[in-house]
């Protein structure tokens, strides 16, 4: 696997809107992911949505699956939101793509130290690309792709965490 790039929208050189790439997983997308590309979008032009290939991890739904969930989430955006993938560096990916902001979501002190240690890296991998730290809304610090699998594996009711089309594919998984 490699990656898709995306192109700049018609009409806009590459220098007259801002691109940020919000990555991760995304196993699935939750309401507090929602939360932070839609935040995200009143500081940027544009957000690609970057489902990152994470070989330490094993998803529940396949890559295809989370992209398709995620161009459900924000069908209505028009090319603000835009859906991409790489199994490879982050800040290369934003690169090819235009981008020179990556966005990263901090529930709480925990989040901080390892998205610190990540920003950091990234940092110095390419100096060009800057990490922006939102804090998630209060309503879902507590939510995250994991708690909701946990709670939906154990048939937990995730109604209002995740967008409906994304509990009904977590109770066709747990079926």
């Amino acid at each position: 696997m490699n990656e898709t790039c995306i192109s700049s929208p018609p009409g806009k050189q590459n220098g007259d809107f801002r691109i940020a790439l919000y990555p991760g997983t995304f196993d699935p997308i939750t309401n507090g992911h929602i939360d932070i590309i839609e935040r995200g979008l009143q500081l940027f032009d544009r957000i690609i949505v970057t489902v990152a290939v994470n070989v330490q991890k094993t998803p529940l739904f396949s890559l295809e699956e989370r992209c398709t969930m995620i161009r459900e989430c924000f069908k209505d955006t028009g090319n603000r939101v835009e859906i991409g993938y790489t199994d490879g560096l982050i800040v290369n990916y934003a690169l090819k793509n235009n981008a020179r902001t990556i966005i990263r979501g901090l529930r709480a002190i925990s989040d901080f130290d390892y998205e610190f240690q990540l920003a950091l890296m990234n940092r110095r991998l390419e100096r060009t690309v800057e990490t922006v730290f939102l804090m998630t809304a209060f309503r879902w610090i507590y939510i995250s792709s994991s708690n909701i699998k946990n709670a939906a594996r154990c048939k937990g009711n995730v109604t209002g965490l995740v967008p409906e089309h994304v509990e009904r594919a977590l109770k066709e998984k747990f079926a």
